[in-house]
């Protein structure tokens, strides 16, 4: 195994041929591995849309003046909810855009964290997410993101559907290890889906805001 020195050497020398490889392509080493952080999806999502007010276009909150209309992400919501504001109190309880309970409060869904790993295995990578803060109990997916179609495209992180879904512990941490099929480039992401029915979807994501959420992405650099 490389010293620390060396291997800060070989990533460092890996995303600085980023420039010259062009847009959209592989910035790391074959077996290379690099370590990526989680952020919430609402503070990505409010940062790379400029909103002038922060929020989660995918969890509403209570609001008597708020009426029906379609939001952020072409969410349509019902009368009395609006998008959740990264503002509101931690301790407001969330809903679906139908006005379902989530059964969770503002503050427990934004403080979910996590890492992800991601090693280059021939065509694909191996990918090992590590995640706490979750909802206990609560099913999830893991999609990658596809910046680089319009609209913004969306598949499972293992391609078919099957392997990239689990359960987080009662304790709210969870882990998965799935093989991508395809090698990332900075024209993806991770992204950590919610299903708030329960029911994991295959190759679609869900109903987005009604019964699947984002949660968490990481972006690749």
């Amino acid at each position: 195994m490389p010293s620390l020195n060396r291997r800060t050497v070989i990533i460092g020398a890996a995303l600085a041929a980023a420039a010259a490889l062009g847009p959209w392509q592989p910035v790391w080493a074959q077996g290379t591995p690099i370590h990526l952080p989680f952020i919430t999806h609402a503070a990505f999502f409010s940062k790379e849309t400029q909103q002038s007010v922060a929020l989660d276009p995918q969890v509403f909150v209570k609001d008597g003046n708020a009426k029906a209309e379609t939001g952020p992400q072409d969410i349509r919501h019902i009368d009395g909810f609006r998008p959740a504001h990264l503002s509101d109190p931690p301790a407001t309880p969330v809903f679906s855009a139908l006005g379902q309970s989530l059964g969770f409060s503002l503050g427990q869904w934004l403080g979910a964290s996590g890492a992800v790993t991601i090693t280059p295995r021939g065509a694909g990578a191996t990918v090992r997410v590590r995640l706490t803060g979750l909802v206990p109990n609560g099913v999830y997916s893991l999609f990658e993101n596809h910046f680089d179609q319009q609209p913004v495209g969306f598949t499972p992180l293992d391609g078919s559907g099957k392997r990239n879904s689990f359960s987080a512990k009662p304790d709210g941490t969870g882990a998965i290890t799935v093989h991508a099929p395809q090698m990332f480039t900075s024209a993806n992401a991770v992204l950590l889906v919610y299903h708030s029915d329960r029911l994991t979807h295959g190759t679609s994501r869900g109903e987005i805001g009604v019964n699947a959420h984002h949660q968490l992405i990481a972006k690749i650099p």
